[in-house]
């Protein structure tokens, strides 16, 4: 147990096989740990019941329960102390449910102890972190980033903060816009891993001949281009957060490499003869449905499960319309500091209108639209002309009627770049306007995949987007 008079961490071992606890006890042993341990579930409480332990190791069968309610346990009494189940080899359910229960991670039997003992450092490692500079970065970026009073955001709010005190791979699912990221950010920041690193990738972005080596680095002369050696972004987030957006994106089979990078938790460079242990906590996102790509064999069934141990919805801006003021003005707040002015205020015309429209690009085309507000307002005031919202809310592309003309812009309220170029008659060029601005939001503003899901080319794209005057 932890002595505040001693330097050396503990670890509690709840197994029922004398060897096991035998092996246990000699490796932690050897790694500076003192350690107690148990045979049953009411030992094990029984030890639990007497202090707090830096971490706990417990087997998944007990004689007189399981694991899980030595986990139980754990998360009711001791919530800062990490637990990790021991799970037969190739059980992947129980260690889902395990890590869904609260387990820091676990370690299949029979025991690598390599493995073991790289888990055992990394929660020492967390518990320090924790202990030293975490209350410092939730002061400065916790949870109050995910603003809004609604009764959803609360529940949004109470999920990270849980899911935030554990390892387990989280998957974020939600429409465009809706501010993944910065969930991710916030689970990052109040977590055991705030003082590491955190990278985003979008993987949508990144060409498929360049995968691997972005995401494991390359070793000089590897390939034609290889001019030096490369870290990885695996090597970049080690000790942190690797944030995988739009990981629906990812080709099958980099989706492969990806999964024995986590369950190996190692990599190997393109180029390299050696593998090298990294200590990543993954965080994916999509708007897609993951699993409908499974059903469909277009995603691996086993990384689905594994980066899915615990799945938390970001919920639509429309879902929380009653939010809308206060991030109205935050929004307007933090642009205007960036301007150097003094914020304005929304008009009550604009506010109804703002909570009128459907916003299909979420918290992200809003902020887009009081950008381009603040731009256009002459006063103090942001009236609803200046917020210049689409006179249709565009609809999904699973329910898209055939196109039918829009009503046709006033010419005073377009800007002299469209006015110039508007050569087709208006409705059609409205018509068009909406259907790439749509494609535009349904893509994250990623024009090459924007393009393809008009099916024109990028080239073409670009010239709308210039007549147009969207860019």
């Amino acid at each position: 147990m932890s002595d505040p008079q001693s330097a050396s961490p503990s670890a509690l071992i709840v197994d029922d096989e004398h060897d096991i606890r035998e092996l246990l006890v000699l490796t932690l042993g050897r790694m500076g740990l003192r350690t107690d341990t148990a045979a049953t579930v009411a030992m094990a409480r029984a030890q639990l019941a007497q202090g707090n332990y830096d971490l706990c190791l417990t087997d998944m069968r007990l004689p007189d329960g399981t694991g899980m309610d030595v986990i139980a346990t754990i998360a009711a009494n001791h919530p800062d102390t990490p637990v990790a189940m021991i799970t037969a080899f190739g059980n992947v359910d129980a260690a889902v449910e395990a890590l869904k229960a609260g387990a820091f991670d676990f370690v299949s039997k029979p025991v690598d102890l390599a493995v073991l003992r790289g888990l055992v450092k990394q929660a020492l490692e967390l518990n320090q972190r924790r202990r030293e500079g975490l209350g410092k970065i939730r002061a400065d970026a916790g949870l109050g980033r995910l603003g809004g009073n609604s009764a959803a955001m609360q529940t949004l709010r109470e999920t990270v903060a849980k899911v935030a005190r554990s390892q387990a791979p989280i998957s974020i699912s939600g429409e465009s816009g809706v501010g993944k990221e910065l969930v991710a950010r916030t689970i990052h920041a109040e977590g055991g891993r705030a003082g590491g690193p955190f990278v985003p990738v979008n993987c949508g972005a990144i060409p498929a001949d360049l995968m691997e080596s972005e995401f494991f680095g390359h070793k000089k002369g590897s390939f034609t281009g290889a001019h030096v050696d490369k870290a990885g972004l695996f090597q970049a987030a080690d000790g942190g957060t690797l944030f995988l957006d739009e990981i629906a994106e990812l080709p099958l089979p980099m989706q492969v490499k990806l999964l024995r990078a986590i369950q190996e938790k190692s990599i190997r460079p393109v180029g390299a003869s050696t593998e090298l242990s990294v200590d990543v906590r993954i965080l994916s996102a999509t708007h897609k449905d993951l699993a409908g790509l499974v059903a469909d064999g277009r995603f691996r069934h086993d990384l689905y499960y594994r980066i899915n141990v615990i799945e938390l919805r970001v919920p639509p801006l429309r879902e929380r319309i009653e939010d809308l003021p206060i991030l109205a003005e935050t929004i307007l707040v933090r642009l205007s500091a960036g301007q150097h002015r003094t914020p304005p205020s929304l008009g009550s015309d604009a506010l109804a209108a703002l909570q009128a429209y459907a916003f299909p690009g979420n918290v992200r085309e809003l902020e887009n639209i009081l950008e381009r507000a603040l731009a256009l307002a002459d006063g103090d005031v942001i009236n609803v002309a200046d917020l210049r919202l689409p006179t249709a809310a565009p609809v999904a592309p699973s329910a898209r009627p055939a196109a039918a003309p829009a009503e046709p812009r006033d010419p005073r309220t377009m800007s002299p770049r469209e006015s110039a170029t508007s050569a087709l008659p208006s409705f059609i060029e409205e018509i068009e306007r909406a259907q790439i601005q749509q494609a535009l939001v349904e893509n994250r503003y990623n024009k090459t995949r924007a393009a393809s899901a008009l099916g024109i080319t990028f080239r073409a794209l670009r010239y709308k987007l210039k007549k147009l005057g969207i860019e």
